[in-house]
């Protein structure tokens, strides 16, 4: 009988901790993430005709190397749509994050995570394990996050890969510069968490600032980027805060804007020096799976 198989699965931003999901860290100390599933999709449609021939295809919304967890996703939708309709979660996530390091993939968790649950998601990471929480502020707070917190792809590329090689290099000679902005970013995850269970804007504000301080010590590098086009706007007071999305060093920058300032001025702003604003909303559902008889 042939069948259409439609998966999927979606990106997500990286409020705090990310770095400290990576094994390297997370074999040593708990990795201490907090991140939001967002409505920019991977979508993965597999047909099985009458002959059981297979057809397979994908979609993203966002472009590979944007910092969103892409491949995460794309592998969170794979999975989800060869394994069928018994496995939970975050089967799927962790069947998803052992694919791609099978295919070399050394980074964290946090990307197949997010994908597959949804939502607001606290997670915690001990060596293999994953302890998930989710963070349920109101429709109000949410709201105020989708509309103070814009995204922002600076169309530059990047290869996350490439980016934590040398951090991971110096993490493992014992580097203490390096041990103590991965801590810093650490503290950054669970002051986040607390933030959004107690709603409070200047909690999320500060966190941003420590993972700040943390990345600009891991490396300048993975900030440069962004740091030009929004420090007139941090100096001024109408950017409270802002980091990389992933691993930084391109892709889409994440900008938390002040309740004073005024959205649209930024967002002309930004957009007039070459960068595209990304409109989201927080996915509360994760990974999707619909089957149908054709």
């Amino acid at each position: 009988m042939a069948k259409r198989i439609s998966v999927r699965a979606p990106a997500r931003i990286d409020l705090a901790g990310g770095w400290t999901d990576v094994p390297n860290y997370c074999n040593t100390k708990s990795g201490e993430v907090v991140n939001i599933a967002i409505n920019q999709y991977t979508n993965c449609i597999m047909e099985i005709d009458d002959e059981r021939k297979i057809t397979l295809s994908y979609s993203t919304d966002m472009p590979t190397g944007s910092g969103l967890g892409t491949s995460g996703c794309m592998n969170v939708s794979l999975i989800g749509t060869i394994l069928g309709p018994d496995y939970d979660s975050e089967e799927i996530a962790e069947l998803a994050y052992q694919f791609e390091a099978l295919l070399g993939n050394k980074g964290g968790r946090q990307d197949q995570w997010a994908s597959a649950i949804g939502g607001i998601s606290h997670l915690t990471f001990n060596q293999e394990n994953v302890e998930h929480q989710s963070l349920n502020p109101s429709n109000e707070f949410i709201s105020w996050l989708e509309h103070r917190l814009l995204l922002f792809n600076s169309k530059i590329t990047h290869v996350s890969g490439d980016l934590h090689k040398g951090v991971w290099d110096r993490f493992h000679k014992g580097d203490k510069e390096i041990i103590s902005a991965l801590d810093k970013i650490r503290e950054a995850g669970l002051s986040m968490a607390k933030a959004i269970r107690d709603e409070s804007k200047i909690g999320v504000v500060n966190s941003l600032k420590l993972v700040m301080n943390g990345v600009d010590t891991l490396g300048l590098e993975l900030h440069d980027p962004f740091r030009d086009n929004l420090e007139p706007h941090f100096s001024t007071g109408d950017v409270s805060a802002w980091k990389a999305m992933g691993a930084g060093g391109g892709g889409v920058v994440g900008v938390l804007i002040s309740d004073t300032c005024v959205r649209d001025n930024i967002i002309q702003d930004l957009q007039s020096k070459g960068w595209m604003h990304i409109d989201w909303k927080m996915d509360k559902i994760g990974f999707h799976r619909n089957e149908t008889i054709l």
